[in-house]
């Protein structure tokens, strides 16, 4: 919904030479001194942050930054132009900025900052969403009352006070999505569809529930006549989207292979012609394909691969033990990390494992909630695993179990928690600075998160049980597929449904999982970043390697990487090795 990916470009370096007499030398310059222009940096940096998070509070609310927990995001056409004027503008300002001036910090925030604003510029002027995504409306509302539940950064009173105020803006934010949306694809205006009731039942039941302690009578009035018409707007926006958008929705919503690549650069750093991203994705397809057919071997060689799969996820714990069982796996896997010196652990309490609050149980089934980088209340990190309600028949319950497989838990586990997401929430309140505490790359986070995964594997987590292998390369071959599947689409013409048939046939997916996946790829055209971000670490890693030497140590990477904060990854690889080059 907002802009939180960010890109860079390698440095702009301005030469000024003088202009002598005739047969005279050119009078001298005095170069500038690294670090002499980092002041003026930082205050426009601050500047352009602030702009940011007044223009996305619901982004600020879940940074922790609670001056805007009162607003709403203006999702006029008028503040989208608004916006890109915004951005023009600090661009201009940090560009004009001499990167010999700039401390190397300064110097990698700056590339940042530029890019964050081509991938901004883009996704307003060229991309253009709001004009074609119903969802991002009835989704955006939804999103900035969940982030007001979702953590008790302040008394519930407080919290409750300032969604009522949220949510006395959303129905303007409906009446602008009726004004804006023009010609969508269709299958944007169905997911929309799809979705709709979720978001209602959201409002009716889950944000009443998260506040059911708040009993002061004035306030609950207040926020029953704001959520009764949220609801309200929610029911009228559904008829919207079923008689009159629906009919109208003959756009197409791949991107053409221009603004793929452009969308890239801008968001990832990765400036590649498509046919050689589809190269390496396959190539690695393929690798992880030999692999999982091997593995299944292993497990039971009289079976096919998928059997092996389907029998595995059979060795389920009880509903009522998977608490117990995944938090068993989080100790294990941080006394792995802690004994095999994978990585530094900061000092921190270990992550808990808790059932998922009855508010957020329709939307996840798994997820960690880590408190922003600026809260200033002390919140620990859950986290959230959702159970089969009790009331379903057995069968039912255990079909749900069937996706906590025990060594589903511990591959979730290691990209949710150790060493993944959950150790670069202990990481960001010390990343180096603001910009980078704001803005992160997909490739970075998620590409972390990915490679961690098969990282642990590598490194002996398991490594006399092929089953949790297995569980490593069915996730690694879906991550394979959105990177071709998201290239494809927007560039090639594939349909949903032949995108579908590639989750189903060569990520290993069953038909919801394939269908669901094919949907998300016509909107987040970019999420092959998993796998870019993986290989891309690897690369690095190899390189790194390479340069250190005898002195080099898979802890020490590992921490020189994450302390860096989510950078693009070939900024990254400026930081650590002083090159943007090489990045697969």
């Amino acid at each position: 919904m907002h802009l939180r990916k960010i890109a860079a470009a390698v440095a702009i370096v301005v030469t000024i030479t003088g202009c002598g007499q005739s047969g005279s030398a050119p009078a001298p310059t005095s170069a500038p001194q690294p670090g002499s222009g980092d002041p003026a940096f930082r205050a426009v940096a601050r500047e352009a942050i602030d702009d940011f998070l007044h223009r996305h509070p619901s982004v600020a609310t879940d940074l922790g930054v609670h001056d805007y927990d009162r607003q709403l995001e203006n999702l006029s056409a008028a503040a989208f132009a608004e916006e890109s004027k915004a951005i023009a503008g600090f661009k201009s300002r940090v560009a004009a900025m001499d990167p010999a001036a700039l401390s190397l910090d300064a110097q990698l925030d700056r590339e940042v900052m530029l890019h964050v604003f081509d991938a901004a510029t883009i996704s307003i002027e060229v991309i253009r969403q709001y004009t074609k995504n119903a969802d991002l409306y009835s989704g955006g509302i939804t999103n900035a009352a969940y982030v007001i539940m979702r953590r008790p950064f302040a008394p519930a009173e407080d919290r409750l006070a300032a969604l009522v105020d949220r949510e006395t803006k959303m129905p303007d934010v409906l009446t602008a999505a009726r004004e804006n949306l023009k010609n969508p694809p269709r299958i944007y205006t169905e997911i929309a569809l799809e979705q709709i009731d979720g978001n209602i039942s959201f409002f009716k039941s889950d944000v009443p529930a998260a506040f059911k302690e708040v009993t002061e009578p004035s306030l609950r009035e207040a926020f029953k006549k704001s959520n009764d018409a949220v609801i309200a707007a929610l029911t009228d926006y559904k008829t919207f989207l079923r008689t009159e958008l629906l009919p109208k929705s003959n756009g197409a919503f791949a991107f053409g292979e221009d603004t793929y690549r452009k969308a890239l650069a801008a968001s990832e750093l990765i400036d590649l012609p498509t046919s050689q991203l589809l190269e390496i994705a396959e190539k690695d397809r393929q690798a992880n394909e030999a692999a999982f057919q091997e593995t299944a071997k292993k497990i039971d060689r009289s079976k096919s691969a998928g059997a092996v799969l389907a029998s595995l996820q059979k060795d389920h714990p009880a509903p009522t033990a998977l608490l117990k069982t995944t938090q068993d796996t989080l100790d294990s896997l941080r006394q792995f990390i802690v004994d095999r010196h994978i990585v530094t652990i900061p000092p921190s309490e270990p992550a808990q494992v808790k059932e998922t609050p009855p508010f957020m149980r329709s939307t996840t089934s798994a997820s960690m909630e880590t408190p922003g980088p600026f809260e200033k209340t002390e919140l620990e990190g859950f986290y959230n695993m959702t159970l089969p309600d009790p009331r379903w028949p057995a069968a039912q319950q255990a079909d749900f179990m069937r996706q906590w497989y025990r060594a589903a838990i511990a591959n979730v586990s290691v990209h949710e928690v150790y060493p993944g997401h959950y150790l670069q929430f202990l990481y960001a309140k010390q990343f180096p600075s603001d910009v980078r505490k704001v803005y992160s790359a997909s490739t970075n986070a998620e590409g972390w998160a990915h490679y961690c995964e098969q990282m642990m594997l590598d490194e002996g987590f398991h490594s006399d049980d092929p089953s949790y292998r297995l569980a490593q390369l069915q996730d690694a071959l879906l991550r394979d597929v959105r990177f071709i599947a998201g290239i494809k689409m927007h560039t090639q013409g594939m349909t949903v449904e032949q995108a579908t048939a590639l989750f189903e046939s060569q990520g290993h997916q069953p038909r919801p999982v394939a269908v669901s996946e094919a949907k998300r790829g016509t909107s987040d055209a970019l999420y092959g970043y998993y796998t870019m971000g993986k290989l891309m670490i690897l690369k690095l890693r190899d390189d790194y390697k390479a340069k250190m030497g005898a002195s080099y140590s898979l802890q020490g990477f590992h921490d020189a990487f994450i302390k860096l904060g989510p950078m693009p990854l070939p900024l990254v690889r400026k930081a650590m090795l002083g090159d943007t080059g090489g990045i697969f």
